[in-house]
């Protein structure tokens, strides 16, 4: 179920229903706004089965964490290329679900009314054990990723 949206952004949507959204709009977009060590380490999802590649653009850049100060408009530059506009499904994931709605508030600030965050994002919330990728999350739900 979606939250209501907010101002700033379209909401938030689940995995499950980002992954039902990608497959039944064939403009929407995925931007996966970790690091690009997360990325090659960790791994990306995988739309290709959609006919799509997730366009990966970072929102801070690792090691240090600075922000991008280009996201915004390399985000708008990379969706606007594979065919969206400013009403299509752009939906921003993270490892867990903070960056991504700080990218969808900044293409909403954009005029992108449907900038969604994925809530649990690729890996989700740690367990007991302070792991990742088994409570929520892109990856426990089961959905397409490959490895770096």
């Amino acid at each position: 179920m979606t939250p209501p949206p907010s101002h700033d952004y379209a909401g938030d949507i689940g995995v499950q229903e980002a992954w039902a959204l990608l497959s039944a709009e064939p403009a929407a977009q995925l931007v996966d706004v970790r690091t690009m060590a997360e990325w090659n380490f960790v791994g990306l999802p995988d739309v290709s089965a959609l006919g799509r590649r997730v366009h990966c653009i970072e929102w801070q850049s690792f090691p240090t964490m600075a922000p991008n100060p280009a996201f915004a408009a390399e985000a708008e530059t990379a969706v606007t290329a594979a065919g969206a506009g400013k009403d299509t499904p752009v939906l921003f994931l993270c490892r867990s679900g903070a960056r991504s709605r700080a990218a969808a508030v900044a293409l909403t600030g954009l005029g992108f009314a449907k900038a969604f965050n994925v809530a649990g994002g690729f890996e989700g919330d740690p367990d007991g054990e302070r792991h990742r990728g088994n409570i929520n999350g892109w990856k426990a739900a089961g959905l397409p990723w490959r490895q770096g």
